[in-house]
């Protein structure tokens, strides 16, 4: 079946990224705002996208619904859609692209499939599209039908007719990457917590110079990610636990990552993170956070 109305839930920063990419490559782009923040209606509008006063009207004229959202509101917004489809007995694709563990997604394609929808799972790597070519990880017995998106500026790789997999590799793959984020943000901060900071900062630039540049690009950017980064280790555990893999690191990194969600930086959107703080500054704030919590 050839696409031509795609629907995004929600358009945030990657939501609306994909969103413009596909609209200016052809595709029809809607979406439904309802209960959205502020921000969120500006990244709709600004990407281009068509607005439906309510998620029926929306699962209607949708050939294509991608759930690209925080972890957490992942089986919340399936069960509304399920609730609209089975309403509206709308004849719709629902494909989960959120970064959660294969048994949450197992649940909601349940939930989808008996509201008489079709589900794909899905699972997306890289940064939004304007910036690279994002990879969409997909599987189940319907994941063809995302072929179609393959170099719309995006890139599709159905690895299987498994719902599950899709999902899988995510955490395989935010398992090491985000967590190795969290463990440098423990090893900075114990540092800072002891007085070590320089001390540490300069062996890091004398043995470790590429993994500590990497440190000074991306840690200050990371408060306004930190509360959903911490609710996607939480599926990497319960993922690699369900697999007999100790689900202890990140269980580990969650901890980080919620407290840096209660430094003030977190306040910050994603789109207006302050470019003048530092690591050092960074890390003072997760340390100052801890020590209050």
């Amino acid at each position: 079946m050839p696409l031509h109305t795609i629907a995004i839930v929600s358009p945030g920063e990657m939501g609306s990224s994909v969103g413009r990419t596909l609209r200016e490559r052809g595709y029809r782009v809607i979406t439904c705002l309802e209960g959205r923040s502020e921000r969120t209606r500006n990244l709709a509008g600004n990407a281009g996208f068509e607005v439906c006063s309510t998620l029926d009207d929306m699962v209607v004229q949708a050939d294509l619904i991608m759930s690209i959202l925080v972890p957490a509101e992942a089986a919340g917004m399936a069960a509304r859609v399920a609730k609209a489809i089975r309403a509206t007995k709308a004849d719709v694709y629902f494909a989960d692209c959120n970064a959660i563990a294969p048994q949450t997604v197992k649940n909601i394609e349940r939930n989808i499939v008996s509201a008489g929808g079709k589900f794909i799972d899905g699972s997306i790597i890289g940064l939004p599209p304007d910036r690279e070519v994002t990879r969409f990880y997909t599987s189940g017995e319907h994941a063809h039908l995302m072929d179609e998106l393959d170099g719309k500026g995006i890139a599709i790789r159905r690895i299987s007719d498994e719902v599950g997999k899709a999902s899988a590799i995510k955490m395989c793959y935010a398992g090491f990457t985000k967590a190795t984020s969290a463990l440098s943000i423990a090893a900075l901060a114990a540092a800072e917590a002891q007085g070590l900071s320089d001390e540490l900062a300069a062996e890091f630039e004398f043995s470790q110079a590429p993994a500590y540049a990497k440190m000074q690009k991306q840690i200050p950017s990371l408060p306004s990610k930190a509360y959903r980064w911490a609710g996607e280790m939480d599926e990497i555990a319960a993922s690699f636990e369900s697999v007999g893999i100790t689900p202890n690191f990140h269980k580990a990194a969650g901890d980080v990552y919620r407290r840096l969600s209660r430094t003030p930086f977190a306040d910050e959107s994603p789109e207006e993170t302050d470019a003048s703080r530092d690591l050092r500054q960074t890390i003072a704030g997760f340390v100052a956070a801890r020590s209050n919590s």
